[in-house]
């Protein structure tokens, strides 16, 4: 049986761009389609339905925004998004509007090529130490089903996104349990200790999190955080347990 190529939907209007990444990620064994602006990005995202887009901010006739906020309506599509704008403020925009990951231009290739197969391998990844066999775990009003890759809030099927999916999944393995900021990034984007990163990935994942899952998310139960540290799931005190 042919293995399934992951697709990879890379949208620039930069003719260029399209084409070095199309032959580079093509090389490293990736299916590859592209678009020259948000429109064209929307229609090949409905016919191609690729595993991930590779989404420029700065385009014509609908920009990188305006692109992932539709994706997110209707798709939890790993999305890393190109951007050369200086200010911070405006790469956590598309964090906040559901992009998983950002790169700034000017990139290396291999730099992008890293973030992506990083996102892949997290996204598709199951299983954790700290999870029981059922790979169901009940809190509160929360079920999350770690097999399928699932979160309910009593009935309701609450979407996440594979990231965001990959972050609680790490919080609630180690219930309890502090993590640096350094840490998850490590941990759930493959980001190497000694590279520096704006950890604001984190903070705003987490703020998705909490926005979907919490009933207060200005005052979280279930997504603590770690004054001095970082974040952590509250403690799960199994049946039987002395708290």
């Amino acid at each position: 049986m042919e293995n399934h190529k992951e697709k990879i939907l890379v949208v620039d209007d930069e003719a260029s761009i399209r084409r070095i990444l199309e032959t580079r990620l093509s090389m490293i064994g990736y299916d590859v389609v592209t678009a020259a602006d948000g429109e064209e990005a929307i229609d090949t995202f409905h016919h191609a339905i690729p595993d991930l887009v590779v989404l420029d901010v700065m385009m014509p006739k609908l920009d990188g925004y305006g692109v992932c906020q539709e994706l997110r309506k209707e798709s939890d599509v790993p999305i890393i998004m190109l951007t050369a704008l200086g200010d911070v403020a405006d790469r956590i925009t598309g964090l906040e509007l559901g992009a998983d990951d950002y790169v700034v231009k000017p990139f290396s290739p291999k730099e992008l090529e890293a973030r992506i197969r990083s996102v892949l391998r997290r996204v598709s990844k199951n299983g954790n130490s700290g999870i029981p066999s059922s790979g169901v775990i009940s809190v509160h009003t929360l079920r999350i089903d770690t097999n399928k890759r699932q979160v309910y809030k009593g009935d309701e099927r609450i979407r996440l996104t594979g990231m965001e999916f990959s972050l609680l999944e790490l919080l609630v393995s180690r219930s309890g349990e502090a993590f640096s900021r350094s840490d998850i990034l490590q941990e759930v984007w493959g980001y190497t200790p000694e590279r520096h990163v704006d950890t604001r990935v984190v903070d705003v994942h987490i703020s998705r999190l909490r926005a979907k899952l919490e009933e207060d998310p200005s005052n979280p139960e279930l997504i603590l955080t770690a004054r001095g540290t970082g974040y952590l799931f509250q403690r799960i005190v199994e049946p039987g347990e002395m708290p």
